[in-house]
């Protein structure tokens, strides 16, 4: 049973961020300060990658622990089930599916978790930017 009231869950729900978050925040301003340039969100790509370098054909997607379901900090939710478990695991089913036609259109894919993020921020920047700079 959910211990928040219906107006409550809902503020809260609206309150999560799909964008901007502070996790993205501080990737991008990590890359910016290594000289990288590069687009947000773009919607002519398939998934709409959270970095896009457009010449090198390099997309980094940033993903939440808790939607894509990482098998070493995901908790399943205890209320509403029916709607969360199919959701989330549609959510990681996506990834796959975006990874796929991504790379099958040349694209180099590289997926992050949010604990990598915060604990190894260094070395994702360090992937990334070997990654961009070996295929300018």
């Amino acid at each position: 049973m959910d211990n928040l009231s219906h107006s409550d869950r809902r503020k809260n729900m609206q309150n999560i961020r799909s964008t901007n978050t502070l996790m993205e925040l501080s990737v991008r301003s990590a890359l910016h300060k290594k000289g990288l340039r590069f687009r947000k969100y773009s919607k002519y790509l398939v998934g709409k990658p959270d970095i896009v370098f457009s010449k090198p054909k390099v997309v980094v997607f940033l993903d939440s622990c808790f939607w894509h379901k990482c098998r070493y900090h995901f908790i399943e939710p205890k209320s509403n089930r029916k709607y969360w478990i199919p959701k989330l695991n549609r959510n990681k089913e996506r990834a796959k599916e975006v990874n796929k036609l991504l790379r099958n259109d040349g694209w180099i894919v590289l997926r992050f978790w949010e604990h990598q993020v915060k604990n190894d921020l260094d070395v994702v920047i360090s992937k990334i930017y070997k990654e961009v700079k070996k295929r300018k």
